[in-house]
């Protein structure tokens, strides 16, 4: 690549321009727009994200203070506090949550797939939500509790390419079973989520629709064992039986027959019970999927840690939607600028890295690989230091 161009320009070059021109033109973000672009104010946020700015103050402080720099991050003119504050409170959220999942759906053809999960060939997802705290002043439409508000991020995680493929955000009260009224997955996909979710009506629809569920046995679930299967002995898996449920309510609601499998996780010992709809898969695969789940809990323990969607830069529910996207389209960024240039360096830190660096015109590899010696460096010294 040429030596002129800055990290921030070739971050931003892998986004769907063509895709972006399409959803500006559907939703009409441009309409009668003077200063601010949809473009100007995407890539604005997008600076936001990656340096870690904490509002729209700060966000427009820097980059005026960028000058001619800001050309080159492909920001064409100045950005005023006022212009981008009105464009994420009007402007439709879907431009960018539209960009979103074409990227989305890109980057799922390129990544690698998960070494443990090949062998499965179907569609694989982990379906949880997670909670942000709000001020109930400035968030009135999120309430939550009596004195408090908050939003929830409902997302569906492929554990393949461990990538979000669909996110919804909601106010606090709205329990995460009513994600699965929202869920059109292929036949033959696999969803795993924990015991929150279970709901027979629900769960029978995903049956009806051709589609497997692996989730967490509730200790009151009152059943009947219908068959038993053979299970190798001083195993993990200490029972595999085909069982129907017992209480009237749920046996209307879930006719057919439930696999219940028994399992002792080698590493903690505790005893696993989980049901899937799923009767030919091997029991091991069946807790592994369930494993794989906690790559969910990573995946909002790390956006939380490394972008900014604890506090909003606007109050309204656009604003926020707005915010979401941006924060998922940054992910996925640094997820493609990983793969394409096939950098060893953890996504973190190549936010880190990215976030102090964003206007240096070394060429990719050779930036990552100085921050990687001195990395190496640092540990080596660190390492000295305690065993001498």
């Amino acid at each position: 690549m040429a030596l002129g161009r800055t990290l921030f320009a070739r971050l931003v070059e892998l986004l769907p321009r063509r895709a972006f021109e399409s959803a500006v033109a559907r939703y009409r973000g441009d309409h009668r727009v003077r200063s601010l672009s949809c473009m100007d104010q995407l890539l604005a946020m997008i600076y936001a994200q990656v340096t870690g700015r904490s509002s729209l103050r700060e966000t427009t402080l820097c980059l005026g203070a960028l000058g001619r720099q800001r050309y080159r991050c492909g920001i064409r003119g100045a950005v005023a506090k006022s212009s981008l504050a009105d464009a994420n409170e009007s402007r439709d959220y879907r431009i960018f949550r539209d960009v979103a999942l074409c990227m989305i759906a890109s980057a799922r053809r390129d990544l690698p797939v998960d070494p443990e999960l090949q062998t499965l060939e179907a569609e694989i997802y982990a379906l949880d939500a997670t909670t942000i705290d709000l001020c109930l002043k400035l968030f009135p439409w999120a309430r939550f509790r009596r004195r408090k508000a908050a939003v929830k991020l409902h997302t569906l995680l492929d554990l393949r390419a461990q990538i979000p493929v669909f996110i919804a955000v909601s106010d606090g009260k709205c329990h995460e079973v009513n994600t699965l009224d929202t869920l059109h997955l292929q036949p033959g996909s696999y969803v795993v989520f924990d015991k929150g979710y279970i709901d027979f009506g629900r769960l029978y629809r995903l049956h009806q629709a051709g589609c497997f569920f692996v989730t967490r046995a509730k200790r009151t679930m009152n059943h009947r064992v219908h068959s038993r299967r053979p299970v190798n002995s001083g195993g993990p898996v200490q029972a595999d039986q085909l069982i129907r449920l017992r209480v009237y309510r749920s046996r209307k609601r879930y006719p057919d027959t439930l696999r219940r499998v028994s399992y002792i996780d080698p590493e903690t010992g505790k005893n696993l019970v989980f049901i899937t709809n799923d009767q030919l898969l091997p029991p091991e695969m069946i807790a592994l999927l369930y494993r794989k789940r906690w790559q969910i809990e990573l995946f909002f323990k790390w956006i939380k840690q490394h972008l900014h969607i604890k506090a909003f830069f606007g109050r309204s529910r656009n604003a926020v939607n707005v915010q979401v996207w941006v924060a998922v389209i940054v992910f996925v960024l640094i997820l493609r600028f990983r793969h394409r240039h096939t950098l060893q360096h953890a996504p973190g830190e190549i936010m880190s890295i990215l976030s102090a660096m964003i206007l240096e015109q070394t060429p990719v590899n050779e930036v990552f690989r100085e921050a990687g010696e001195q990395f190496a460096d640092h540990i080596t010294i660190t390492s000295w230091c305690c065993f001498s």
